[in-house]
């Protein structure tokens, strides 16, 4: 566990440098393969949108898919508003984003999935703050990503604790907005997944819980009707490349890391402390994953975090299951 600091290292510059240059660059979607059209009036490619660090990153670092559009976002709920404005056809978020985009009655299914990565979010807070539970974050304030994965992972450390949403002082903060709150000791507690977990593990910072035993924290493939409608070949193939580079990352942890650093732009080391715990296979959607996620659903209606009803359970497609077995 690290241990209290007062010197600001070199090497911590470095890294909050790091993390700066990589949420300025997520804020903004950026193509990485032209326009949506080619010359010529031919067909639109395939439109992904992906986050720093998804399994998706590695596919777009290692050109698999070459003939595919890529839009970059800073958390589920910008890329499932992207979905809502038809702006991409397939995109990666957690588990609490398809949650908040149902509610807000953004069409999309749930096409794909991943194995639980619960060590790949978590609770940090200043070591030096005497912070040993959950529980002592009583009436502080703790910070999170509204409707992204993280605040899944809340309800439930509220849940675990016997505790509610009005025991703690709830600040909302995008990734960018987090982390220097947190490093400047605007805010008591900071939810946050990986890389910004794994950049943020500084001397002086102490991981307080995280999701194991309390949320699956899984990556979902959603993607929009109209293109499971017009390109479920193209949607199809596409997720066997993905499945492809995927099983060879986990068999290859070293050049998985060294390919993925420069594109997350951060320094090999945190990309491989993170890709340790955070990188899982792929997995197809199921009704026991339906059924998961309605559980999620309920638990935020019975909050008033969003309207109901919502029914998830008829969000899941599993037509490329075969793909993941």
């Amino acid at each position: 566990m690290p241990t209290p600091s007062t010197t600001r290292h070199p090497r911590r510059r470095l890294l909050t440098a790091a993390l700066t240059t990589v949420a300025l660059l997520a804020t903004t979607a950026v193509s990485g393969c032209g326009g949506s059209a080619d010359a010529g009036g031919t067909a639109q490619k395939l439109r992904i949108g992906y986050q720093r660090f998804g399994g998706l990153s590695l596919v777009k670092a290692r050109n698999a898919a070459p003939d595919v559009e890529w839009s970059l976002f800073e958390s589920g709920p910008a890329l499932t508003e992207a979905l809502k404005a038809g702006s991409i056809d397939i995109g990666q978020v957690g588990e609490a984003p398809p949650v908040f985009a149902a509610a807000g009655r953004i069409p999309f299914s749930i096409i794909g999935t991943s194995a639980p990565i619960p060590q790949g979010e978590a609770v940090l807070v200043k070591a030096d703050r005497g912070y040993r539970s959950f529980a002592d974050l009583k009436g502080r304030t703790v910070a999170l990503n509204k409707g992204s994965n993280v605040h899944w992972l809340l309800v439930r450390l509220l849940e675990a604790n016997h505790m509610t949403l009005k025991d703690i002082q709830v600040k909302y903060l995008k990734p960018a907005e987090g982390r220097p709150a947190f490093d400047g000791g605007q805010i008591d507690a900071w939810v946050i997944w990986d890389p910004y977990f794994a950049l943020a593990e500084q001397p002086g910072v102490q991981v307080l819980a995280d999701a194991t035993g309390l949320a699956s924290n899984r990556e979902y493939v959603l993607a929009a009707p109209q293109a499971l409608d017009k390109r479920s070949d193209e949607i199809r193939a596409f997720l066997q490349r993905y499945r492809e580079v995927t099983d060879w990352g986990i068999a290859h942890p070293e050049e998985r890391a060294s390919t993925l650093a420069p594109e997350l732009k951060i320094p090999q080391d945190v990309t491989t402390r993170a890709l340790a715990r955070s990188a899982k296979p792929l997995a197809p959607v199921t009704p026991a994953i339906g059924d998961e996620l309605q559980a999620i659903t309920d638990s935020f209606i019975a909050l008033d975090l969003i309207p109901g009803p919502v029914d998830l359970r008829s969000r899941v497609d599993d037509r490329f299951s075969a793909v993941f077995q």
